[in-house]
């Protein structure tokens, strides 16, 4: 198999040392990188009994066979860990230029273990690793962090780094990526897991050329494809991913007053098209990406102070603007400005300030508990501070950072009625009482309620991808069949993960799934039609639902809340039709071959090659 190295790099915290492993052949074939190879990794490594901030979890770092080669929108790698904030699978993807230079170092992935008694960062380049002194940084943003690092190795680096949130443990800690852009690993709190390990960064920069296949061919037929992809995509490019709010809005898509709403005429004053027309002055790309999603946004003037920088992606508007009914650009500007210099997750961050407002509405909350923030509902004023608590870990942001389950159980009352979460996961920015596919995909995910895990949504609206049976889009409503479009996607885009390449690639067809495997075989020289592929995109999730079962993860746990169960909205083109997740789940199950529990069956584990 081309396209990688077949080899790891192993670094031990504790000890202070390194080792390289060599990966098995079979395994690539049957995981083949990214999200497949990590998770796999990751289940060897681990048991029930593994502590999520303990010394013996495992930070694993993968790449994938498209990574660093000409494919395009492939410069993205796959973190996972034992998640801190839910207890079960943590992962998390991202993009931007890191993967690329970690990969030109030599090697496909990176786990790293054990606890250094104070704290470090690893420095990885052609001629090895070093672990080296970061008690300068200790205590600094993840900006001021990336920049001394940068100083301290080549400028040419990018930064993985944790901001305070990390260092303190947060449990909704991500982990920002600080290159050419910035771009975060920000779910299930794996930046919580770097601090716990006395890890502040790790910098990266290689020049080794990494061998495909057929890389003529390759470069060919990838060329080919460019005007066809730029045409497709140029609404995004244009308008960033949160260009559709207006239309989300519209169709019932958007959270709002988290997710107790139905209609909001604030967003119109948050969506791409505003700050394209406002605040927008350029276009950031991950490297080798044509589509350019990424804002850079300046505001001369706000009562948060002048900024100038990365601007807020779709997800990061919906929960920090729609959840919160915060309709000030400048304010969701600040907070995502200070999510990236925390290191936060924006959505659970957005999610959880909205379910505390919510809290303080229904008296669970006084201004006694926030140091006199008024949690009011479209206080952008009260946002930004909370964010501030959180990242410092002051007041009420101590039990804001550990997400909206475990602040509801502590308040206690009925709070737990409105704190909206699958497996304590807050969802992203997607309602699924409006694409059913999308509810079942919420509650089956690995990581909790994870809109990408499908990316279905797109294909109950408007498009289709007759290579895996998907001939026109799904009825949003529809019952019949759901489970098998639901756990098809689901199986696509583990493939796609795998690999690793944007989901944004689908986005008009502009790379379809026989393109896809046309440019897995071109990069690794295997010879795998859609059939196979999908073959090991259902093998990924079976082993990601086996990680959960060992947890104690079954049907109990694939619910949605409350909300999104029992509340119906109001509003011209809204549906009051909700998800009825019993008769989804028993239909999944039943074409997944698990058991009514949720487990996978023996006979499936062994035709996916997962056991003998």
């Amino acid at each position: 198999m081309q396209g990688v190295w077949g080899k790891i790099l192993c670094v031990d915290l504790t000890s202070r040392t390194s080792h390289i492993e060599a990966i098995d052949e079979k395994l690539y074939e049957q995981y083949l990188g990214g999200a497949g190879l990590a998770a796999k990794l990751l289940y060897d490594r681990t048991d029930e009994k593994t502590a999520p901030l303990g010394p013996d979890n495992p930070l694993i770092a993968f790449t994938g066979p498209f990574t660093g080669t000409k494919v395009p929108s492939t410069s993205r790698h796959h973190i996972v860990a034992i998640s801190p904030l839910t207890g079960i699978l943590g992962e998390t993807n991202v993009g931007g230029s890191w993967s690329v230079h970690f990969k030109q170092t030599g090697y496909d992935g990176l786990i790293i273990t054990g606890r250094a008694d104070s704290p470090v960062y690893l420095w990885i380049h052609d001629n090895g690793v070093e672990i080296r002194d970061a008690d300068p940084i200790w205590g600094k943003d993840s900006y001021e962090s990336a920049a001394w690092v940068k100083k301290e190795t080549t400028n040419k680096a990018t930064v993985s780094v944790i901001g305070q949130a990390g260092e303190k443990q947060v449990l909704i800690a991500g982990i920002p990526h600080i290159g050419h852009i910035v771009r975060s690993a920000a779910r299930t709190g794996l930046g919580a897991v770097m601090g716990s390990k006395n890890l502040k960064a790790v910098a990266v920069y290689g020049c080794k050329k990494i061998n495909v296949s057929d890389a003529d061919g390759l470069s060919k037929d990838v060329r080919s494809k460019l005007r066809h992809i730029n045409k497709a995509t140029e609404t995004f490019r244009k308008y960033g991913t949160s260009g559709g709010i207006d239309n989300y809005e519209k169709i019932g898509n958007f959270p709002i007053k988290n997710w107790h709403g139905s209609r909001w005429e604030g967003a119109k004053k948050i969506s791409g098209v505003a700050m394209h027309d406002t605040i927008l002055i350029g276009r950031k790309a991950c490297l080798n990406c044509p589509i350019a999603c990424g804002r850079h946004i300046k505001i001369s003037q706000s009562p948060y102070g002048p900024m100038e920088g990365e601007g807020p992606e779709y997800e990061s508007i919906g929960t920090l603007g729609g959840e919160c009914m915060v309709d000030d650009l400048a304010a969701i500007c600040k907070a995502n400005q200070l999510c990236n210099q925390y290191g936060l997750d924006t959505i659970s961050t957005g999610a959880t300030i909205a379910f505390a407002m919510e809290a303080y509405e229904k008296g669970l909350i006084t201004t006694k508990d926030t140091d006199g923030v008024v949690l009011e509902w479209g206080s952008g004023k009260a946002l930004v501070a909370m964010v501030h608590q959180i990242g410092r870990q002051e007041g009420l942001g101590i039990l804001l950072g550990q997400g909206s389950k475990k602040m509801a159980l502590a308040l206690g009352k009925n709070a737990e009625e409105f704190a909206v979460h699958v497996k304590g996961l807050e969802p992203s920015a997607h309602d699924p009482r409006r694409f059913f596919s999308q509810a079942l995909s919420y509650g089956t995910a690995a990581r909790g309620a994870c809109h990408n895990a499908s990316w279905s949504h797109p294909y109950e609206l408007a498009m289709n991808m007759p290579e895996i049976g998907v001939d026109t889009p799904g009825d949003p409503y529809e019952i019949e069949g759901k489970a098998k479009f639901t756990a098809s996607f689901q199986d696509m885009n583990c493939f796609y993960d795998a690999l690793v390449i944007c989901r944004f690639t689908q986005v008009g067809k502009a790379v379809t799934m026989t393109d896809t495997v046309r440019w897995f075989n071109l990069a690794t020289g295997l010879n795998f039609d859609v059939n196979k592929a999908m073959e090991v995109g259902e093998r990924i999730f079976t082993l990601k639902r086996m990680f959960n079962t060992r947890l104690g993860i079954s049907r109990k746990d694939d619910s949605l809340p409350p909300r999104f169960l029992t509340l119906n909205r109001k509003g011209k083109e809204l549906t009051t039709k909700l998800p009825p997740m019993e008769q989804l789940l028993s239909d999944y199950y039943h074409y997944r071959q698990w058991t009514r529990e949720g487990i996978p069956s023996k006979n499936k584990l062994k035709s996916l090659g997962i056991m003998a």
